[in-house]
C-alpha cells in the first residue's frame, strides 16, 4: 500500500538544512547529454523520482549511466540505439525535450504524451511549432508524438507567444546542432535556462543571450563532453524559508544563492519576516508578527509560481489581508481547498487581482486568492495532488495544531530529496508509514 506522512505541528522549526541540486535543471542537463557521444559528468544531481524518470528516458534510447558517487552522474551515449521513448514506468513532461536530441542523432523520434503535475494544461504546441519551424515533421498519435527531420534541422526565427521554459529549452536543444542561425524571441530567462546554456556552451555550442528576452544560437557540427554542476534548488530553498516563517522558527538554508532568490527575499521582508544572506546560504527567521501583502507570480525575474504555494501557507499566519495573483498556471489554486479544511481563510476569484491584466483575464479561471489572517490551523487528512501543493500541505501541517495525515506523498518523492530526513533535522515531527 502507498505510504503516508504523519506530521505533528505547532512547534517552531530551528536548525540547518542543505538544499539539493535543482531538479528543474538536472533533468534538462541529463537530456542535453544525448547531444554528444562523449562523456558528460554531472555533479550535485538530486536523487529523487524525477531524476529516476529522466535516467529511464535517456537509457531507453541508448545512454550508459553510472552513479560515481551519491550525487555524481556519468552519462555516455555512444550511439542512439532506439529513437523511441516508450514503455516508461511513468509519464512525464521531460520526455518531450528528448525530441530535438533524437532528431539530431537519429533523424527520428517518438515520445509519449506528456504527464506531470495536475496544475492546469501544459500544452506542447509551443515545442511542436518551434521544431516544425526548424524542419521537423511531427505527427500527434493517440500514444504520443512521432517526429522526423527529412533534411535535418535548420536555424529559424522562433517567436514564443509566452516565455515558456520548456519551449525555450526545446529550441536551445534543437538550435545548437541545427544548420545556421536560430533566434528565440520572448525566451524564458530563468536561472535554470542560463545553467543549461552554460553547459551547452561548454560542450562547444555558440549561444548569445541578448536584451529583450532574445537568445541567438549559431549551430555547430558537433558537441563534445563536459563536466557541469547542477545549481542549487531555489524552489526547495523557498520551501524551507516558508516553513521557518510560518512556524515562527529559524532555519539556515545552506546552499541557497542570493542571486536566485532576490524576488522571494523581497516578499519575505515585506511581510515582516527576516532573512540574512551569508556566504554559504541564507538564514530565514519567522518573527511571529507578519502582515499581509499583495503578490503576483510571473516568469523570471518575477515571483516564481513554484514559490507561491508554501508562501501562501505563511501568509495564512499574517495579520490582515493578502492578495496573490497567479499569472503562470491558470489552475494552481486548487490546493487551497485543503488549506481551508485546515482552518485557513482563503477566497478565490477569477478577476485579475494584481497590477496587470494577465493572459487568463475573462477566462473564468480562479487565479487570484485573497487570504485573511492570522488563522489558527488545525490538523487534517489531506491528499497531495502535485509536488508544490504537497509541500504547501507539509508546511501547513507543521504550522497546525495536532497530527495531520498526508496521502499521495509519491508526488513529494518526485520533487524533494530526503525530505523527511531534512525536516527531522530541524525539529519537525514527521513520520513516514505504510498504510
Amino acid at each position: 500500500m502507498a505510504d503516508v506522512f504523519h506530521v505533528t505541528g505547532g512547534t517552531p522549526l530551528h536548525g540547518e538544512i542543505t538544499i539539493s541540486g535543482a531538479k528543474n535543471a538536472a533533468s534538462k542537463m541529463m537530456i542535453a547529454s544525448l547531444l554528444t557521444d562523449e562523456d558528460v559528468v554531472l555533479s550535485h544531481v538530486p536523487r529523487q523520482q524525477e531524476t529516476e524518470i529522466t535516467q529511464e528516458i535517456i537509457t531507453t534510447v541508448g545512454a550508459s549511466v553510472e552513479w560515481m558517487d551519491q550525487n555524481i552522474l556519468r552519462i555516455k551515449t555512444c550511439q542512439i540505439t532506439s529513437n523511441s521513448v516508450r514503455e516508461l514506468s511513468r509519464k512525464n513532461r521531460i520526455s518531450v525535450l528528448a525530441i530535438a536530441p533524437l532528431l539530431h542523432r537519429a533523424g527520428e523520434a517518438f515520445v509519449p504524451l506528456v504527464g506531470g503535475d495536475k496544475i492546469g494544461p501544459r500544452p506542447v504546441n509551443f515545442h511542436v511549432t518551434a521544431l516544425e519551424k526548424m524542419g521537423a515533421v511531427i505527427e500527434e498519435t493517440p500514444d504520443g508524438y512521432h517526429a522526423t527531420a527529412p533534411k535535418g534541422l535548420h536555424g529559424a526565427l522562433i517567436e514564443l507567444p509566452y516565455p515558456s521554459v520548456g519551449a525555450t529549452e526545446t529550441a536551445l536543444l534543437a538550435g545548437v546542432l541545427a544548420r545556421g542561425r536560430t533566434m528565440i524571441r520572448n525566451a524564458a530567462g530563468e536561472p535554470e535556462i542560463k545553467e543549461l546554456i552554460m553547459m551547452l556552451q561548454n560542450m562547444g555550442a555558440i549561444i548569445q543571450i541578448n536584451a529583450n528576452r532574445s537568445i541567438e544560437i549559431m549551430g555547430v557540427e558537433k558537441l563534445h563532453g563536459t563536466h557541469a554542476r547542477v545549481m542549487p534548488d531555489r524552489i526547495e530553498a523557498a520551501s524551507y524559508g516558508s516553513m521557518a516563517i510560518g512556524t515562527a522558527g529559524e532555519i539556515f538554508v545552506r546552499g541557497a544563492e542570493h542571486a536566485h532568490m532576490m524576488t522571494f527575499l523581497n516578499a519575505v521582508r515585506k511581510i515582516g519576516a527576516e532573512y540574512e544572506v551569508r556566504e554559504d546560504g541564507i538564514l530565514f527567521r519567522g518573527t511571529g508578527s507578519l502582515k499581509g501583502i499583495e503578490l503576483e507570480t510571473d516568469t523570471h525575474p518575477g515571483f516564481m509560481t513554484d514559490w507561491q504555494q508554501p508562501f501562501v501557507v505563511a501568509l495564512t499566519q499574517a495579520k490582515g489581508t493578502s492578495v496573490v495573483h497567479e499569472t503562470v498556471y491558470e489552475e494552481r489554486f486548487g490546493y487551497t481547498d485543503a488549506l481551508k479544511k485546515m482552518g485557513a481563510d482563503i477566497a478565490l476569484f477569477s478577476n485579475c487581482l494584481g497590477e496587470i491584466d494577465c493572459r487568463f483575464k475573462g477566462q473564468n479561471y480562479k487565479h487570484s486568492a485573497v487570504i485573511t489572517g492570522p488563522s489558527k490551523l488545525h490538523a487534517a487528512t489531506v491528499e497531495v495532488p502535485d509536488i508544490r501543493a504537497g509541500l504547501a500541505f507539509v508546511v501547513a501541517a507543521l504550522v497546525a495544531e495536532g497530527t495531520s495525515t498526508l496521502t499521495g506523498i509519491h508526488h513529494l518523492d518526485r520533487g524533494y530529496e530526503r525530505l523527511q530526513e531534512k525536516l527531522q533535522g530541524v525539529g519537525a515531527k514527521i513520520e513516514r508509514v505504510g498504510k
